[in-house]
């Protein structure tokens, strides 16, 4: 499994004293607030930040690192990720997993047969929609309900899937 979690990408500076805008990609915004360091992936390179101030306005998350002082240097931080080390997260609820464990999943029928890979997850705002990609190019969108997903097993990289009528 990674080390690191993705939580948000910085899409842009704030102000004149090196605050950023950050979009972040998770469903508790607050959770910034309890951070105390980070680590940014710039240009291959992950470096550990440590956090002075966050502000929200609207759905961005405005930051500012202790190490950065100036427009200049928030500006080299530009479309870089922010991530925490997964060590640090809490545990999830049964039944739950990060999307970066799923993308690549090998998918299953319950007869077996292999449908392809797990590519993409989107929501639609009642469930999330998972995106399988076959070996020739095809996709199927699978939604993420227990009468179509019957079983993830991260350890082996499969899911196993109860195809209803109408998804293929």
């Amino acid at each position: 499994m990674i080390k690191y979690l993705e939580i948000g990408q910085i899409v842009n500076t704030f102000g004149i004293k090196g605050m950023v805008k950050v979009n972040p990609f998770t469903y508790d915004i607050n959770r910034f607030d309890k951070l105390k360091k980070v680590y940014i992936k710039n240009n291959n390179v992950e470096k550990e930040y440590e956090i002075e101030e966050v502000k929200y306005h609207k759905n961005i998350v405005l930051i500012k690192f202790k190490e950065i002082e100036t427009v200049e240097q928030a500006n080299l931080l530009r479309n870089s990720y922010i991530m925490i080390n997964r060590d640090e997260e809490k545990p999830l609820k049964k039944g739950t997993y990060y999307i970066v464990d799923l993308i690549g999943i090998d998918v299953y029928t319950e007869n077996n047969e292999n449908l392809g890979q797990l590519e993409d997850i989107f929501n639609t705002g009642s469930n999330d929609i998972y995106v399988v990609r076959t070996k020739l190019g095809k996709q199927i969108l699978l939604p993420a309900i227990s009468d179509v997903i019957k079983k993830i097993d991260l350890e082996n990289k499969k899911m196993i899937v109860h195809l209803i009528s109408g998804l293929m």
